[in-house]
């Protein structure tokens, strides 16, 4: 299995989930501007839409976008969903929430041409919609003491936010710091070149 990535990407949180699920996967860097791998193939070979992620099954099948790969994590290890009859599906309306409130609104930070006050309104945006998931985030973790997909998902949308001055709503710095100190966490951003070398 083959994880398609670029460092600090969105690719970051289906790489922790991965870590998390304890499952063995290569990893392959993409440079998203020249849409090659690391070992120079053509990437639109592998993911016809040009960006990470993706993952290669071992029988050549390609998996892409985060809900779809995250979900099948959870399919591999229940732990990293919810619980209750509820739970998955309350799992795929925070990540679908992530996806297309949160990430993609982070569109003009990566748009070349985008000016200043297109960046302050996507600034604006995100902060409120990241105080909303804040406002529920009353234990350690989105969904209680134990960590599910959606908060690697939720963790590289504070990262990035951070990274753009955009300030975080509290308690998201402290749930950045708990996210941090897991091992998965650590292992998969220093896999990337993000980090201090994870303690082992």
């Amino acid at each position: 299995m083959k994880l398609y990535l670029s460092p600090g990407a969105c690719s970051l949180a289906d790489h922790i989930a991965l870590h998390e699920a304890r499952l063995d996967f290569d990893r392959i860097r993409v440079d998203l501007k020249a849409k090659t791998t690391e070992d120079g193939r053509d990437f639109l070979q592998i993911n016809p839409k040009g960006y990470v992620p993706a993952l290669e099954f071992d029988d050549g099948q390609v998996l892409t976008e985060n809900i779809a790969i995250l979900s099948w994590v959870t399919d591999q290890d229940s732990s990293l969903s919810p619980p209750g009859p509820m739970g998955r599906y309350r799992l795929l309306e925070t990540l679908a929430y992530i996806s297309s409130e949160i990430h993609k609104s982070f569109k003009p930070y990566f748009r070349p041409g985008a000016g200043d006050p297109e960046k302050a309104e996507a600034a604006q945006v995100i902060g409120r919609r990241l105080a909303l998931l804040a406002q529920g985030l009353t234990d350690d973790y989105l969904f209680g003491r134990t960590a599910t997909v959606a908060d690697a998902y939720l963790f590289v949308m504070c990262r990035w936010a951070s990274g753009f001055g955009i300030t975080l709503p509290d308690p998201l710095p402290a749930f950045v710091a708990r996210m941090k100190a897991r091992p998965a966490v650590r292992l998969a951003m220093e896999h990337e070149g993000l980090a201090e070398p994870a303690v082992r």
